[in-house]
């Protein structure tokens, strides 16, 4: 009986210790061309005007605004938490964040923001959001796309690079329970007008090199990059110049794990293309973090089936019907204003102790 209440004991303990693991979810959304309605002059955002091609009315922004704050809330719901970290992609400026975390349904995450305005040509930028109660905000920094001193082969003439304009890549530093982290969030060149991988590849390159500089100045810390790379985690610009592995046991001290390069082979997307399903929203977790020593913040699994990774799809974000079924129910098709979410799924990962 004695060894029966030990054992007893025991295993309430590690079931009590396992209810106190904290999961932080960390994550990437591409809210799909979030702009407010007034014009701004220094941004190619005449599309997204009432006038404009779009017709871009204070009704379709508030529409708009509502959707994303939904899938928010649903993500919520589903992990019984809101992000910690959520970093997201095209958004025009600072105050399209500030109407979206004060929507009804996710105003109680008092989601903080950090955003830089960029060169963009469209007018659309990166940001991040972030949980004060779970993540303490040191700096920030606005990353520029640049050629100069990269070893990718670039395609592009000096005139051309001189003209080029992207968006910047943002690095969020702070720390979760004492522990140093790095967030980097990007949106790398688009593939439309026949842009090079060339490109996609030289925005890793930067992406890493800027990696390497802040594990040199913070030993330990741990580095999450996130964005939508216009590009599968098995394309050169994740692969090779992030050095993204898609086994665990394969990540080296110089290398970062690739949680959705297993998902992708398995038939997962997070958007839809002629067809085929690609992964471009992308989240990949350095050497520290995916191999952290006992006690320490790590990446965890999400599925049955291994995954650490997960696109979060529901029906009400999904077309049930028509020539686009089964893909992302986006906010216009064919030109016209559709009332959807995003042509993108987010993704997602957790981490815990």
């Amino acid at each position: 009986m004695k060894r029966l209440f030990t054992i007893l004991s025991a295993l309430l303990l590690t079931l009590s210790a396992c209810a106190q693991k904290h999961n932080y979810v960390i994550g990437f959304y591409n809210l799909e061309n979030l702009f407010d309605i007034y014009d701004d002059p220094a941004k190619n955002d005449e599309e997204f005007l009432p006038d404009g091609k779009n017709n871009w009315t204070q009704a379709k922004y508030e529409k708009k605004l509502y959707n994303m704050a939904h899938v928010i809330r649903a993500m919520k719901e589903d992990n019984g938490a809101y992000h910690t970290i959520l970093g997201v992609s095209e958004i025009e400026n600072r105050l399209v964040l500030e109407d979206l975390v004060s929507e009804p349904e996710i105003a109680d995450a008092d989601y903080q923001i950090v955003h830089y305005d960029g060169p963009d040509r469209r007018g659309v930028d990166v940001a991040l959001l972030y949980r004060p109660d779970q993540f303490t905000y040191l700096d920030s920094e606005s990353i520029p796309f640049t050629f100069e001193g990269s070893k990718v082969a670039i395609t592009l003439s000096e005139e051309e690079q001189d003209y080029f304009r992207t968006r910047d890549i943002l690095m969020v530093h702070g720390l979760i329970e004492g522990e140093h982290f790095a967030f980097y969030v990007a949106h790398l060149p688009s593939r439309i007008g026949g842009k090079g991988s060339d490109l996609r590849s030289r925005g890793g390159e930067i992406i890493y090199n800027h990696s390497l500089q802040m594990e040199s100045k913070y030993p330990g810390i741990k580095i999450v990059v996130m964005g939508d790379m216009n590009d599968n985690p098995t394309d050169e610009s994740m692969a090779v110049w992030m050095r993204g592995k898609e086994k665990l046991e394969d990540v080296g001290p110089e290398d970062f794990f690739s949680p959705f390069t297993r998902m992708l082979a398995d038939g997962f997307g997070s958007l839809a293309y002629q067809g085929e399903w690609n992964i471009y929203d992308i989240i990949l977790v350095n050497h520290n973090l995916a191999k952290a020593p006992q006690g320490g913040l790590q990446i965890r699994k999400l599925h049955k089936k291994g995954y650490y990774g997960r696109v979060f799809k529901k029906p009400f974000m999904t077309n049930q019907s028509g020539q686009y079924k089964d893909t992302p129910f986006r906010t216009f098709s064919n030109g016209a204003f559709i009332g959807g979410y995003s042509d993108h799924y987010p993704t997602y990962i957790a981490i815990s102790k």
